[in-house]
């Protein structure tokens, strides 16, 4: 589990925001609130939480090509 990797930048689609967060690996993230404009980001279709859909690195489960929540 060591090249796992819990940070991941998310990037809010409407004001452009980076934001650096740490993933849970205990539970999908279904909404982000941007701190900058207060947008609430949600997974795209066909996505299991904010950080495969926003982030620069897929959630945990993801990277370890298990199944997530979604």
């Amino acid at each position: 589990m060591s090249d796992i990797k819990l940070e991941s930048i998310l990037t809010c689609p409407e004001c452009g925001h980076r934001a650096t967060e740490t993933m849970p690996i205990t539970a999908c993230q279904f909404f982000y609130e941007c701190t900058r404009c207060g947008a609430v980001l949600r997974p795209h279709q066909g996505d299991c939480c904010v950080f495969c859909s926003f982030g620069t690195v897929p959630c945990p489960p993801i990277q370890q090509n298990n199944p997530c929540c979604g």
